[in-house]
């Protein structure tokens, strides 16, 4: 830290943005003695309370404006929603001045003795994965946190805020918007989950979102972790009839290691040597042993990984290879998955009403995250709709179709879905609610009931964005809950 305190004082360094990672970003730089001004295009009451805090700490601060870039600007750190072709980078880019991330912040704070970054990144799953290897961490004894785009600052982490003191290894969440300004983090060891389609208007195509997410492969120094399953990279094997290579995996190709790294797959079959995966119920390492050729370490049964379903499985094994990378014993592999149990809105059980299921799955905001949780039912009526943020769902419909027993659909972007319905599942009955006030989500669920049978699942799996109708997937899955919750009332069954 002493050689940033050195680059940075007295330096003119633009915050953009406020909020969780603004607002540290901001304090740290002016006690680090470098002249701050914190812009942000908000002007509301929040920023406005925020302003003041910083204010009385002689940081400078202009609402209403992130666009231009202050005059003598020489640093720009970044909050991770600002998109790359934003009108103040270009004027950064145009007068040469450098944009760090939070997270390159962070890591440039760390001191001589931090903690090593364990870290996650995906389209889908990364919260989950970083709570399951927190889990496990602890079970080895080690003192650790979730952190990163769970909702913690890593500027407060690095510098040991309260209760971040005296930690052993950290399990971070990245976004694909922290790994683009981050050009400096290089991990202990770091995972792609998956990669689908999202955020591309942030990006700019599918490329550049993959590129950024390989980000956390960079100087990775003991294993790259990625999906072995998740197929459909480039074609390395052009005219050699072989199979593409997975997309992670090829991201692992492309990254700058530290000599010695390993790429570690994980599937959902059985492992090759240097794999982690499923044989018999069963999650194996075949990685992290003496004799990759012949020996399997028994990590934890499928039963072991609540909920048990095929994607939380891929999950689970990514945390387990990230902790065994870390040296963990696989007895703290079985432990911490026994022990963890996800956060709301994620293929939740609500209740079961006359031998119907009610599953929650809020959190299911894209066609991926969709298709992985419908992938995880055999005989599924499907509460569907919201933002689609650009999305298409033909390939949802078509790959979940044999699935479906009926769907209903709410939220302005229905009609897509509906659309894709027609084309692929012409035979599945579908039930279009208009209807957008506070009441819509228990007629949705009145519909599904109506719908299922006995055995049936009714899975709220939205594969799009909530704020048409909510103010977060949370509050989605609330009324879902509450919905479902009054159902099983009204048919004179407890909640189970």
């Amino acid at each position: 830290m002493a050689k940033l305190t050195e680059e940075l004082s007295g330096k003119h360094v633009t915050v953009a943005g406020l909020g969780v990672s603004g607002m540290p970003a901001a304090k740290v730089l002016h006690r680090l003695g470098a002249r701050v001004t914190a812009v942000n295009g908000g002007d509301g009451q929040g920023p406005r309370r925020q302003a003041a805090e910083l204010e009385a700490l002689g940081i400078a601060v202009r609402l209403g404006d992130d666009r231009t870039l202050p005059e003598g600007t020489e640093l720009i750190v970044t909050t991770p929603g600002f998109k790359p072709a934003a009108p103040l980078f270009r004027a950064a880019a145009e007068a040469g001045v450098p944009v760090w991330g939070d997270v390159e912040l962070a890591w440039r704070l760390r001191g001589p003795d931090a903690p090593p970054w364990l870290a996650v990144t995906g389209t889908n799953g990364k919260t989950t994965t970083v709570q399951m290897l927190a889990s496990i961490l602890r079970a080895a004894g080690l003192r650790t946190a979730a952190v990163g785009n769970i909702g913690v600052s890593l500027i407060d982490v690095v510098l040991e805020q309260e209760p971040y003191a005296g930690l052993d290894v950290l399990a971070v969440e990245l976004s694909s918007y922290q790994l683009h300004w981050a050009p400096g983090l290089r991990p202990h060891s770091g995972a792609v989950l998956n990669l689908a389609p999202d955020h591309l208007d942030w990006h700019g195509s599918m490329e550049a979102y993959a590129a950024d997410k390989g980000r956390i492969y960079e100087g990775n120094q003991v294993a790259c972790v990625y999906n072995a399953d998740d197929a459909g990279g480039s074609d390395n094997a052009a005219g050699t009839g072989a199979d593409p290579a997975p997309r992670t995996e090829d991201l692992v190709r492309a990254a700058d290691v530290v000599e010695g790294a390993r790429a570690i797959g994980f599937t959902l079959g059985t492992p090759a040597p240097s794999q982690l995966g499923v044989v018999e119920g069963v999650l194996v390492d075949r990685a992290f042993v003496a004799d990759r050729q012949q020996q399997a370490q028994e990590l934890a049964e499928i039963g072991d990984v609540h909920p048990p379903a095929p994607h939380n499985i891929a999950n689970a094994l990514a945390a387990a290879a990230l902790a065994r990378a870390f040296g963990v014993p696989a007895a703290a592999v079985r432990d911490g998955l026994r022990a963890f149990r996800p956060d709301a809105h994620r293929i939740t059980h609500v209740a079961e009403v006359d031998g119907v299921f009610f599953v929650d799955d809020s959190k299911a905001t894209n066609t991926h995250a969709a298709e992985a949780s419908l992938a995880a039912y055999d005989s599924i009526v499907w509460i569907a709709g919201g933002l689609a943020k650009g999305a298409t769902f033909d390939e949802l419909v078509a790959r979940s179709a044999p699935r479906l027993r009926g769907v209903v659909l709410i939220g302005a972007d229905r009609e897509l879905i509906g659309q894709a319905l027609a084309r692929h599942a012409p035979d599945v009955p579908v039930a279009d609610l208009e209807r957008t006030d506070t009441g819509a989500m228990a007629e949705a669920v009145r519909e599904a009931m109506s719908m299922a049978r006995p055995g049936d699942t009714v899975l709220l799996a939205p594969a799009c964005a909530s704020m048409d109708m909510f103010v977060n997937y949370n509050a989605r899955g609330d009324a879902f809950a509450e919905a479902v919750r009054a159902l099983a009332a009204a048919a004179g069954h407890s909640e189970q």
